[in-house]
């Protein structure tokens, strides 16, 4: 079997980071990234100086500035590091069109396997990779080279905040005995604990027990406790070419909006967008996704099922506002609504009328927007509007 070559690229605190690459005045004061005026705030982000003072990501605002008092705080702003990510992602694909993205915050997996002859050694690659996102975005990412996902990533956690590390095929074992537990991807918080309660810390410490041990400790997790201290992951990576297809349509409001009528008013042009995406590619969907990002920087998110699946107007709207209802539980502004249309699939057939005279009476919906397709393909979209669309 083909040696692999998975290169992890990791911007510490990504956030953090960004957000002082934007305001330079912040680099010399510890930074939280969390919203502000709710109660029941979390830590987003941090720096590193906030890290080394005992800041934590999902720990409680309040605690935060208890351990870092200091700290100058901003509220989060995903659709930012979003876009960021984005142009990570471009700063790597001229080298390999396997590049999976786990997450908004900063982290590429590549799979250079086979890339040699026309890009070199791959860390000479991940070396290039970092040389153009610092000249593109003026960040300074973490970079390792290793056999598989977890042990790459375990190793840009080691080194964090800045360097790089190379673990080679058949080092595994032995690049991980001393890490400690917590650093190794895929063992939960409680399994962490339970573990401490046996005195057992590092990974090398939990090799030594069999399968069958950590299974009676674990259940069905033992298996995959026994894989990750070995340093075993033969999971793929998801590059972006074979993510399943999906239509995700936004709406940034000019003024952060706080009435039910300019909520349902941008609600249904994101469902006007969608739906002619998804009658453009001959595809109806099973699944719908609202994400709503209110100004404080916190983001809420809901989602439903489409059944039958469909790429109608009129029957996504209703799902949607079900949707919006279920979201919108905060009296804070919003910001942004994002809609999104999963599980894609081909529309399902319509049902053909035993009695001819009737048919025309049947599926009114399909055929007024077919119809609306037609002229506003002619004429253009503002050719027709709904009443809901005219401002009130």
């Amino acid at each position: 079997m083909r040696e692999r070559f998975i290169i992890h690229i990791n911007v510490a605190d990504f956030a953090a980071t960004l957000e002082r690459r934007l305001d330079p005045r912040l680099r010399r004061r510890p930074l939280l990234i969390a919203p502000r005026g709710t109660p029941r705030a979390v830590i987003y982000d941090m720096s590193e100086e906030a890290y080394q003072s005992g800041v934590r990501k999902g720990m409680a605002l309040r605690k935060a500035l208890r351990r870092c008092p200091g700290a100058h705080v901003l509220p989060p702003q995903p659709h930012c590091y979003e876009k960021a990510v984005r142009m990570l992602v471009k700063q790597a694909l001229p080298y390999t069109p396997l590049v999976e993205v786990p997450d908004s915050r900063g982290h590429l997996f590549l799979d250079v396997t086979g890339t040699g002859r026309l890009f070199g050694p791959p860390p000479a690659l991940a070396w290039r990779i970092r040389k153009r996102v610092r000249a593109a975005m003026g960040l300074d990412p973490i970079w390792s080279v290793g056999p598989n996902k977890l042990v790459a990533k375990v190793a840009t956690r080691v080194v964090k905040p800045s360097g790089e590390y190379i673990v080679g095929a058949g080092e595994e074992r032995a690049f991980l005995d001393p890490v400690p537990v917590h650093l190794i991807p895929g063992v939960e918080a409680e399994e962490v604990r339970r573990l401490l309660e046996l005195n057992l810390t590092r990974a090398g410490e939990v090799a030594r027990l069999s399968e069958d041990q950590l299974t009676l400790l674990f259940g069905r997790r033992g298996r995959m406790l026994h894989e990750a201290v070995h340093g075993i992951d033969p999971s793929p990576l998801f590059p972006l070419s074979h993510a399943p297809p999906v239509v995700t349509v936004t709406h940034l409001f000019g003024e952060d909006a706080h009435t039910l009528t300019a909520l349902e008013r941008a609600l249904f042009s994101l469902v006007e967008q969608a739906g002619a995406a998804l009658r453009r590619k001959r595809l109806a969907a099973r699944r719908m996704r609202l994400s709503m990002d209110y100004s404080d920087g916190i983001r809420i998110s809901r989602k439903i099922r489409i059944v039958p699946p469909s790429a109608n107007d009129f029957a996504l709207f209703p799902l949607a506002a079900a949707l919006l209802k279920d979201t919108w539980k905060r009296r804070v502004r919003i910001r942004r609504l994002s809609l999104t249309c999963r599980r894609l699939t081909y529309p399902p057939p319509v049902q053909q009328d035993l009695f001819l005279e009737t048919a025309g009476e049947k599926h009114p919906k399909e055929r007024l927007i077919r119809a609306l397709d037609a002229v506003r393909s002619r004429f253009g979209e503002a050719a027709v509007r709904t009443g809901r669309m005219l401002a009130a």
